[in-house]
């Protein structure tokens, strides 16, 4: 579906991890950032917004992001919340029925998963799907247009989407994950 959109969230300081981790370098090379937008991209988004904060210029000049829309968080520091609100509020200025949000720091996300939701995900603006691991809720999430207000207002500091599916989970169609991706955040260094 070409009317879902990739939605980004990569604004973080990473305060534990030491750095913004957009621009932690991947096992595979590519900075986390360029991976995301890879993986939204090789999984069906052909349309992609990056929500950048932290070091935003150097993002801009390190990462290759291809024609990915770059916007930025003012309000970063505040929290996950506030990217996923600019995110979402840029996205209601163009023709996108629904996103596919994919955080930055969950590098075993590949595009077979987003596949996998995009396949799943109905057609039109009512769409409001996560993948599941174990049957919780993790990453990507698909939020139809229906729904962006109502998430933007639920959405503060480190939370983003989750306490507006918590209060819509009639409505949540939840995808089983587990066997191809692997939702687990980056949040320290390795160990060396």
């Amino acid at each position: 579906m070409s009317a879902i959109v990739g939605l980004v969230l990569a604004a973080g300081g990473g305060r534990r991890y030491g750095g913004p981790k957009a621009l932690v370098r991947h096992e595979d090379g590519r900075l986390l950032v360029e991976r995301a937008v890879a993986n939204l991209r090789d999984g069906g988004c052909t349309r992609i917004w990056v929500v950048l904060g932290a070091e935003a210029g150097r993002v801009r000049d390190e990462a290759v992001l291809g024609d990915a829309e770059l916007v930025e968080n003012p309000v970063w520091k505040s929290g996950m919340g506030s990217s996923l609100r600019v995110g979402l509020a840029a996205l209601a200025e163009t023709d996108a029925v629904a996103a596919a949000v994919l955080l930055v720091d969950t590098p075993g996300i590949g595009a077979d998963a987003v596949r996998r939701l995009l396949d799943a995900a109905p057609d039109g603006p009512s769409a409001l799907l996560t993948a599941t691991y174990k049957g919780k809720r993790g990453h990507p999430v698909i939020l139809g247009r229906d729904h962006w207000s109502g998430v933007s207002t639920l959405a503060t500091a480190d939370v983003g989407a989750r306490a507006y599916l918590v209060a819509h989970a009639d409505q949540v169609q939840g995808v089983p994950c587990e066997d191809i991706a692997d939702d687990t955040d980056v949040d320290v260094p390795p160990e060396e």
